[in-house]
């Protein structure tokens, strides 16, 4: 898609509640921690993880997240990873988690997301947006627009925490992203759990029969990574392979 025009960039007035620049109260930064495709030992994503503004933990700054500052903070989150990830010249995609019921209208929303992208200079085909499984969706209908509109301006998306969360698999009968984040209590001692073993078997086919690719993520022993391989899974994120780098690319440790 390449960079966004002007044209792109929708005319709507952005909302009350949403507009870029709107006090939070308290300021926050981005850890980015790699995703890696095995297939070629090669840099797939980086995903963009708030910290606080000296490198503190999520926890930290969500527990600040209200209902009066929610649509500020998503907003706000989506510019500081952008901006973070032009300056710090990522080659590759970038993941940006999102909370799906702090979008009123997606094309409005994305305003500020466009308007960053070409102002400091990223490409806006390289954006993933993940769509958090963890937080209850109030409208399902809601979000199958949001993904729509995202889809139309070029961004992937994704399923994060895949099989930990409100809607599991039901959320793929109603719409299919990009990609799904298998959560890492389904990965964590996969190599000697013959249940996990077989529910990630399942999801797997199901993902590959609606061509959707698959993440596995909080990987961290090689016995994990081994049994996910021998499973047919190329993409992987964890310990294993780096820890989240506080406003800076961590080294990938790439297995033998």
């Amino acid at each position: 898609m390449g960079m966004p025009s002007d044209s792109d960039v929708p005319t709507v007035t952005p909302c009350a509640h949403c507009r870029e620049g709107e006090s939070l109260g308290f300021d926050f930064s981005m850890a980015f921690q790699p995703i890696v495709d095995l297939r070629d030992n090669s840099l797939f994503a980086y995903e963009a993880l708030v910290r606080t503004a000296k490198g503190g933990g999520a926890a930290e700054v969500l527990g600040r997240v209200n209902e009066d500052n929610r649509y500020a903070f998503d907003q706000a989150c989506r510019v500081k990873a952008v901006e973070l990830a032009s300056r710090l010249a990522i080659p590759c995609q970038v993941s940006i988690n999102f909370l799906p019921n702090a979008v009123y209208s997606a094309a409005t929303c994305i305003r500020a997301t466009l308007e960053a992208a070409r102002r400091f200079g990223f490409p806006t085909n390289r954006l993933i947006f993940e769509i958090t499984e963890g937080e209850e969706l109030v409208d399902k209908a809601h979000l199958k627009s949001i993904i729509a509109e995202y889809r139309k301006q070029g961004f992937k998306t994704a399923i994060d925490d895949f099989g930990a969360g409100y809607s599991g698999l039901n959320l793929l009968a109603e719409f299919q992203p990009d990609l799904i984040k298998l959560d890492m209590a389904l990965i964590r001692n996969i190599d000697r759990d013959p249940v996990r073993d077989a529910i990630v078997r399942g999801i797997l086919g199901v993902c590959q029969a609606l061509s959707i690719e698959v993440i596995a993520e909080g990987v961290e022993t090689p016995e994990e990574l081994a049994c996910l391989r021998g499973l047919g899974v190329n993409l992987f994120q964890g310990y294993l392979f780096a820890r989240p780098g506080f406003e800076q690319l961590p080294p990938v440790n790439w297995p033998a």
